[in-house]
């Protein structure tokens, strides 16, 4: 299920954006704050109010974000972290969805393993997994990468099994080498055939190495970037919304 036109896009901005990806992501604080066709927002909209009826609410789903210092909004405002702007967009269309930020500054695959029970106490529609920046930066086996991630998808189904996983590509940094940044790439994609999932080939896309897209650090978006990210999160969970609300 992964993203031809998407995968070719990330090849060519690859050497633009890789610098960017995770070089400080684990000394960062702490900060809380699938793919089928392309469906217009009205459409998303029109099946949620047809279901709903004139008498009948429909119960609040929700979506979590479970990733990293990216995901977490570093040193933007909250309610500019675009998992906040991806509730913004879900309000203005009347979805009876809630977003839940799970971000963790310096996660990587391993702690988001031993991470991920916890966060799923409370009943989950959608996940979009955000973790893998740190292994790279770390320069942590792949493979070891790909199980942790397998293994977070797994404890997620064993949990809810139901549950919709979109994955979100990263890029590891240049100087581990290419060989190691090929490998890494790939294990996304790899991810999402297996599995059968969405993926959004890279989560940064059209904001890693703009200056003016991110903050004095080079590395973390900033209140633009995010807005960015946020349209690129939407053109991959919009199909995954209207999914939902057709069950």
């Amino acid at each position: 299920m992964t993203n031809g036109s998407g995968v070719r896009k990330l090849t060519r901005n690859m050497n633009k954006a890789i610098f960017l990806v995770i070089s400080l992501l684990i000394t960062v604080p702490l900060v809380w704050t699938c793919s089928g066709p392309e469906q217009s927002s009205h459409q998303v909209k029109s099946i949620q109010k047809s279901q709903n009826g004139n008498s009948t609410e429909e119960p609040t789903r929700v979506i979590l974000f479970f990733g990293n210092s990216l995901t977490a909004g570093y040193g933007v405002e909250p309610e500019d972290a675009f998992p906040n702007l991806i509730q913004k967009k879900l309000d203005s269309l009347e979805l009876p969805y809630k977003v839940i930020n799970a971000g963790l500054s310096g996660e990587t695959t391993a702690s988001g393993v031993n991470r991920i029970e916890w966060v799923l106490r409370e009943p989950v529609e959608i996940m979009i997994l955000e973790l893998g920046g740190n292994d790279g930066l770390r320069g942590i086996d792949p493979g070891e990468s790909r199980k942790n991630l397998q293994e977070i998808i797994d404890l997620a189904r064993a949990k809810y099994f139901d549950i919709q996983i979109i994955i979100a590509g990263m890029e590891a940094p240049p100087n581990m080498g290419q060989p190691y940044v090929t490998v890494f790439r790939s294990m996304f994609g790899e991810l999402s055939e297996l599995n059968e999932l969405p993926l959004i080939p890279f989560l940064l896309e059209g904001v890693g190495g703009e200056p003016h897209l991110n903050l004095m650090d080079g590395i973390h978006p900033n209140k633009q970037g995010h807005e960015i990210v946020a349209k690129n999160v939407w053109e991959v969970l919009e199909a995954q919304l209207t999914e939902g609300l057709r069950d």
